[in-house]
């Protein structure tokens, strides 16, 4: 039962211990790996020494002497951001376990091979040069100066396809990294989150996080009943992810997503970001008006995502996703993790919550694009959300909500908005901000 995670029963004695070992490359990134004294030196000795009889004893220890004597080369930089990966995918494996007991959910063993490496070495040598120096720097000490540094970087990768995933990583890193600049004045630094994104930062920087990639996918033909959605976004970018249950012909149910993504700027936010997607009628039709998705030969990765292909997908029949929930969400097979995916952050695991007393509703990620509000989740009875691991503790992010609503009981969704807002007002001024800068941006192309 999803109630025993939230009962206070203890998590595994190891997820603490992974988490203090990792620390010891958090604190060289606050500090910088260019001062090392023998408290943090003592750290990342213990570090190494966690990583004695596998695979990464020998570059995790060498990289460990070097930087101690004060010789910081990209492998070492490597070896400890692989270390430190390494760590929090053995805290997301038990994690993951834990939920998989509490839900009896059956996942899928991984059979994925890695994509190839990409082909733009000298954008990657820029992007890892840039790393080098904030890791040496440390984030004390980092400046508008350092921050501006990585801009030639981010623009030419944003411009290959192959490293647009590291391209929108870094672009987001040097925006928070924008923010708090001078960032030795600030009150309280983001430790883990922003060596998290220098960790996988690094790795993608390696050879271009080799994901998978379509010629990798299976196609699958069958329905695709839709849960919710999960909107990520940041000032130059939004992705949407659909959760779902796939249905298919001699292969029963399984868990997948579907994301799609757009560039944006900040001046674009609320309900108006959905006419940025236009271009995914299938999907966002789907999403609006809850109905299920006639899927032909959408490729599908190993890892449950389908790569979404709008012209191979038509919406279907209504479908209620409290319904879908219910009925199917139980016995789907979710997908395994892709190795270099693992990390608590990642955990996402889609439920179904008819009693909110006994779990812990966390209404800071409700997204500002959809009529799902912190007032209606007050009135709600049931909850469709994402099973989260956030600092320690677990809860689940509503992606849709039964609600009483002027003394009826209604669902709300995040997606309810995905083809414009109810209210007509809303929906005018939603669609102006998309269209001016459409307007002036076609205007500066003429001159």
């Amino acid at each position: 039962m999803l109630s025993t995670l939230f009962a206070g029963a203890e998590t595994d004695a190891g997820v603490g211990a992974a988490l203090e070992l990792a620390a010891a490359v958090d604190e060289g990134l606050l500090h910088g790996f260019a001062r090392i004294d023998e408290d943090r030196a003592a750290a990342l000795t213990a570090l190494a020494g966690a990583f004695a009889g596998s695979p990464l004893s020998e570059p995790v220890a060498e990289a460990v002497d070097k930087i101690a004597a004060g010789s910081i080369a990209d492998e070492h930089l490597f070896a400890l951001a692989a270390a430190r990966i390494a760590l929090f995918g053995a805290v997301h494996d038990a994690l993951l376990a834990q939920a998989d007991a509490a839900l009896g959910r059956t996942r899928a063993d991984w059979h994925g091979e890695p994509g190839p490496a990409a082909s733009a070495g000298h954008l990657l040598a820029g992007a890892r040069s840039w790393l080098r120096e904030l890791a040496i720097t440390g984030w004390r000490g980092v400046d508008n100066d350092l921050v501006s540094a990585a801009g030639q970087a981010i623009e030419a990768s944003l411009a290959d396809p192959e490293l647009r995933r590291l391209a929108v990583l870094l672009d987001g890193l040097a925006a928070e990294l924008r923010a708090g600049s001078p960032i030795a004045t600030m009150a309280h630094v983001p430790v883990r989150r922003w060596a998290d994104l220098w960790s996988r930062a690094l790795l993608l920087a390696r050879d271009g996080g080799r994901a998978q990639r379509a010629g990798q996918a299976e196609p699958v033909t069958g329905r695709l009943f839709l849960l919710g959605a999960d909107v990520h976004e940041h000032p130059t970018a939004v992705q949407v992810q659909v959760h779902g249950v796939l249905e298919t012909a001699g292969a029963g149910t399984r868990l997948v997503r579907a994301s799609i993504s757009a560039a944006k700027v900040d001046t674009i936010v609320g309900p108006a970001i959905w006419r940025l997607l236009a271009g995914h009628p299938m999907l966002l039709t789907a999403l609006a008006e809850h109905r299920v998705l006639e899927l032909t030969d959408m490729p599908l990765l190993a890892g449950g995502d389908l790569i979404w292909r709008d012209a191979q997908a038509k919406p279907g029949d209504a479908a209620d996703p409290f319904t879908t929930a219910r009925v199917h969400l139980g016995p789907a097979l979710a997908p395994a993790t892709p190795p270099l995916e693992r990390h608590p952050a990642r955990i996402a695991e889609p439920v179904l919550v008819e009693d909110l007393a006994a779990v812990a509703i966390d209404a800071t990620r409700l997204p500002a694009c959809g009529p799902l509000t912190p007032e209606v989740l007050k009135g709600a009875t049931a909850c469709i959300g994402l099973l989260r691991w956030d600092d320690g503790a677990w809860t689940v992010q509503p992606l849709g909500v039964l609600a009483t609503v002027k003394k009826k009981p209604v669902g709300v969704h995040t997606g309810d908005w995905a083809l414009g807002p109810s209210d007509a007002k809303l929906a005018k001024s939603a669609g102006e901000a998309v269209e001016v800068l459409r307007e002036r941006a076609g205007r500066l192309l003429r001159k």
